[in-house]
């Protein structure tokens, strides 16, 4: 993708989570996030894996998201809050990638989030 180029929206999109330095993630039921997007306005939810429900929203400038989140861990029931900022980019088949930097848990940490084809 050339610098001229504008990356597609995140309207509508799905993308399942495939590693975080959070925690280990299962390949089998990963965390799977929808989101949605409208004039640089940011928002979504997410579950599965260690979570059982979380919702997002924030803006997105460019290449680059910000977003506040807030989830509910699935094993213990406790509430996670937290800030996130993460980079889009574009694979060699055309979908969307997501390396989203965030802290949690007093750490840095990083997840990376792969489109999953719309069905």
């Amino acid at each position: 993708m050339t610098a001229t180029q504008t990356l597609p929206s995140l309207h509508d999109r799905t993308f399942k989570m495939v590693s975080s330095t959070t925690s280990a993630v299962n390949a089998e039921a990963p965390s799977t996030f929808r989101y949605f997007e409208q004039d640089g306005v940011i928002w979504g939810d997410y579950t599965g894996d260690t979570v059982t429900i979380g919702k997002f929203v924030g803006t997105r400038t460019g290449d680059t998201i910000w977003v506040s989140f807030v989830h509910v861990l699935a094993d213990t029931g406790e509430v996670i809050t937290g800030n996130g900022e993460s980079d889009i980019e574009v694979d060699d088949e055309g979908m969307l990638r997501l390396v989203e930097h965030y802290e949690m848990f007093g750490a840095p940490q990083l997840s990376v989030c792969v489109e999953s084809p719309a069905s």
